[in-house]
């Protein structure tokens, strides 16, 4: 279902080190339209496949196929328990899809949508998911054991598993046989070699703590990695080094790169899409600081169209924190699953 156009004006921020915004028209944005989609539950990442126009997206115990110009639902992969994230492999046909609560991943059939087969994986609570197109292996990150399963994806079958420093978060490739990951209770980041599956190197995000999404810039060997201290910290891909920070919004847990404008968005669950410009020699400077939906805190895009998407839903109240669950998310209204999507006004 669509919804009415409206149009969203940044307001100002001032980056650390870089100069400060001045609004113009290439600083506006749109909520172009608002996929409302069924059920109630909780959510994480989605994944969009640009060739395709398709979205997926990890909706409780299921994943739910888009298409990205209409928001009409194509079809849904159920069987799932606790999805967390997607991830294509176009040249296999295949999609894998991680589910926390049962430790395990599914592997599914991109034109059919039907389950190939499951696998379990190597620890508990599998969370991010990438697949790294140089060596076709899929690498599943699991919260709760610090370390990552290796999928062989022409196989199906496990190639390994890979001990990490801390709790790993987003992950992204280089599409050169290196595999960058965060790792978010140490507030680093590890490179990973896909051909070894050894951990060759591993930096400090600091002054960046709790770093959760994760993007990069193949062309210029930059990494974006997003903080809980609502901060954006930039790094030489190649030697690690930080080149600046520039400040975000509260509660962020995703991040996009679209290479063609050379901008960063951060999805910020308090409401908000902080979007970076990045210029030459290594400077970059704050757009601006759109606003969005409360819950709106991870996010996907299509880079060939420069459509931004976030999902989110109404948001009640939030349960008391527990030694179980430090840190409670508010209850889902029931029926207000929604993608946002935004895009650049011309």
């Amino acid at each position: 279902m669509k919804k009415a156009v409206f149009i969203l004006v940044c307001t100002s921020l001032v980056a650390f080190g870089v100069s400060s915004f001045a609004q113009t028209d290439t600083s506006k944005y749109k909520i172009a339209s608002t996929f409302k989609l069924a059920g109630d539950g909780s959510w994480d990442y989605l994944t969009s496949d640009d060739s395709t126009g398709t979205l997926y997206i990890s909706h409780g115990t299921i994943v739910q196929v888009v298409d990205s110009k209409t928001g009409k639902l194509i079809g849904t992969i159920t069987g799932l328990n606790g999805v967390h994230g997607i991830a294509i492999a176009k040249n296999l046909n295949k999609g894998f899809i991680s589910s926390g609560k049962d430790s395990s991943v599914t592997i599914f059939d991109l034109k059919t949508l039907a389950t190939i087969t499951k696998i379990n994986v190597t620890g508990k609570n599998p969370d991010a998911i990438l697949y790294e197109p140089v060596s076709q292996k899929v690498f599943v990150y699991n919260g709760r054991t610090s370390n990552a399963t290796v999928i062989d994806a022409k196989t199906n079958t496990v190639a390994g598993t890979i001990a990490l420093d801390g709790k790993p978060e987003f992950s992204v490739c280089d599409g050169k046989g290196n595999v960058y990951v965060n790792i978010e209770d140490k507030s680093e980041i590890s490179m990973i070699n896909a051909k070894t599956l050894k951990v060759e190197k591993t930096w400090s995000v600091k002054p960046g703590a709790e770093p959760s999404g994760l993007a990069i810039d193949t062309t210029n060997h930059l990494l974006f990695s997003v903080c809980d201290n609502k901060l954006m910290v930039v790094l030489d891909a190649e030697s690690g080094k930080v080149i600046t920070t520039l400040p975000i919004g509260e509660n962020v847990d995703g991040v996009a790169f679209d290479p063609s404008l050379k901008r960063v968005y951060s999805s910020n669950g308090e409401g908000t899409l902080t979007i970076v410009q990045e210029e030459k020699n290594n400077k970059f400077s704050v757009l601006c600081n759109v606003k969005t939906q409360k819950g709106a805190r991870t996010i996907t895009i299509d880079k060939k169209t420069h459509h931004i998407y976030l999902p989110t839903a109404g948001l009640g109240e939030t349960p008391a924190a527990t030694k179980e669950k430090p840190h409670p998310r508010p209850a889902i209204l029931p029926n207000t699953f929604v993608i946002l999507d935004i895009v650049p006004v011309k």
